[in-house]
């Protein structure tokens, strides 16, 4: 068990924890989640006493160890991968060369022996015969194979440390495991490999993620960080949000009888109760829900911004008609005799390694490059809104918020500009910020409302979930399942693909693979896994 007891923390004005008393007991796995800069990665080093907060203490139970998942990618630039994964057991591996540094004396002395016997006793006992299996096995599920074994790490590629660095945390089954981002850099099948590892984890684990489907599947508690507090709730993300929106609402509704309260929570409950039985950790998740009652389910102060989008027109019956569509760029056919035809009603997935086909393809699309061969026709009654990956061309001049977005707005006065920031969390003075220095999360923002504003019935967004906290991509996630026209997209986010997409499309080295499907079932279909083989010419995991 782990105990947080009166912790505060305070960077001089700013006050990241007040008074946070929060107990994380085993055999859960707790999402932290929390605006950008709440101090969700702050509070794990608190945790793993990395960072030691004002006031307060962190209470280990007697005997437990602590993994963490390390962000500093250099450090074992010396030693082999496998060594590596090893020392995130620090006693067993300190054990292991001290053993190995004996038998290797060639002066082996009576004292060296009864060392080494003690030595062999305390190395069984903590699973070192086994130690280099395990290890093997951790690497393998992250997609190591057993020839990099014996690699250094300042001999591979900065993706491969990421994983090497997960492994070594969940290595010797630590009693507490902190894991911030873990899937960051992971293909699909990594991450559904972790995800396995994790539900049958019996362990505490505590972890910090921007991917909803994976604190869906692992997690059986969220922590929100809000205003300085930590609060506790049962189930995974899509549950928290979703409790949090009917707590809202009852609030609202102050005529409300306690009894249809109660009653409307245990319809909510039930429904996802029914739900989440297809997840992993569906019995003992299930359980924990069902125990709940009206006064466990508290609102979230947490504010999400408005995302709507609403076409002025709706859309005729000719959308899109790529015909032998070609591009090179510095030698390399980027996009090679594209055919495609877009239909009403087409929500698509771009999917696939080559991230950069997506944007060559979007950038044409939207008139932003010229195409070396082919052609493509939008339908007369089609309007373009475009998302584009790389979005600093637009806000390089000195405008406020506020005026900025003023530039897409036909005859609209300064009060309608400033309700509409208001909707996507630009309220008060926040609206007459320059947009020189905004953050990325809030250029992302800005260009939201631009294109909630213009009304195009046609989307295109290239990975607009980066930059964005969970509640910005939630937004954004509903707004697009809602939206009534067509949208292009491509996304790092799983959730997001699978909730939105109709139709997936992925870019392979030897053509297009084009089916009407949701991404789960995509990626799931024996069908489609045989194709897959035969564009690659070996077995690749599908990539966002």
């Amino acid at each position: 068990m782990v105990t947080a007891s009166n912790i505060s923390l305070s960077y001089g004005t700013q006050v990241l924890f007040k008074g946070v008393n929060i107990k994380f007991t085993p055999g859960n796995c707790y999402g932290i989640i929390g605006a950008n800069g709440a101090g969700k990665s702050t509070f794990l080093k608190i945790l793993s006493g990395e960072i030691e907060p004002d006031t307060g203490e962190v209470i280990i139970s007697a005997n437990q160890r602590m993994a963490v998942l390390r962000q500093d990618h250099f450090a074992f630039n010396e030693y082999t991968i496998l060594d590596t994964v090893i020392m995130g057991y620090k006693h067993l591996y300190d054990v292991m060369k001290e053993r190995e540094g004996i038998y290797a004396k060639e002066d082996f002395t009576e004292e060296d022996g009864l060392r080494a016997a003690d030595l062999e006793s305390e190395f069984a006992e903590l699973g070192g015969w086994e130690a280099e299996s395990n290890a093997g096995i951790l690497l393998s599920g992250l997609g190591i194979s057993v020839d990099m074994h014996d690699k250094k790490m300042q001999d591979v590629e900065d993706n491969i440390k990421v994983r090497v660095l997960l492994a070594q945390a969940l290595f010797g089954n630590p009693d507490i495991l902190l894991l911030d981002e873990p899937t960051n850099h992971l293909d699909l099948e990594s991450i559904h490999w972790l995800e396995d590892f994790l539900s049958e984890f019996n362990n505490t684990v505590i972890v910090v993620s921007h991917d909803r489907h994976f604190l869906n599947t692992v997690c059986t508690h969220i922590a929100d960080i809000d205003f300085g507090k930590i609060q506790l709730y049962v189930g995974n993300y899509d549950f928290w949000y979703m409790a949090s929106q009917l707590a809202a609402k009852q609030m609202k509704d102050e005529k409300k009888h306690r009894d249809e309260k109660i009653a409307e929570l245990k319809e909510f409950i039930l429904r996802f109760s029914s739900n989440v039985a297809k997840a992993r950790q569906a019995t003992s998740r299930k359980k924990l829900i069902e125990k709940l009652t009206i006064d466990d389910i508290q609102p979230s102060s947490r504010r999400f911004p408005y995302v709507a989008f609403k076409p002025n027109r709706e859309c005729g019956k000719n959308i899109l008609e790529i015909k032998n569509l070609s591009k090179e760029i510095d030698g390399v056919k980027v996009i090679d005799n594209l055919n495609l035809l877009v239909n009403n009603g087409d929500k698509i997935a771009f999917v696939g390694p080559n991230h950069y086909a997506k944007t060559v393809l979007f950038e044409i699309l939207t008139g932003n490059m010229e195409p070396d061969e082919g052609e493509f026709n939008w339908g007369v009654t089609t309007s373009l809104g475009y998302f584009p990956k790389d979005n600093v061309k637009l806000f390089q001049e000195d405008l406020t918020i506020t005026e900025w977005l003023g530039q897409f707005v036909e005859d609209a006065d300064e009060t309608y500009i400033r309700s509409f920031l208001g909707r996507m969390l630009f309220s008060g003075d926040e609206a007459l910020k320059s947009c020189l220095v905004l953050s990325g999360g809030e250029k992302v923002r800005c260009v939201l409302a631009k294109l909630m504003l213009e009304g195009a019935n046609c989307l295109i967004f290239d990975e607009p979930t980066s930059h964005l906290d969970l509640e910005s991509i939630q937004s954004l996630n509903n707004g697009l399942i809602d939206f009534t026209g067509v949208t292009l997209f491509n996304s790092h986010d799983h959730q997001f693909v699978d909730t939105i997409a109709n139709r997936i499309i992925e870019f392979t080295p030897n053509g297009i693979i084009d089916r009407y499907m949701k991404f789960d079932d995509y990626i799931s279909d024996p069908a489609i896994k045989d194709l897959r083989m035969e564009k690659y010419g070996s077995k690749v995991t599908v990539a966002l």
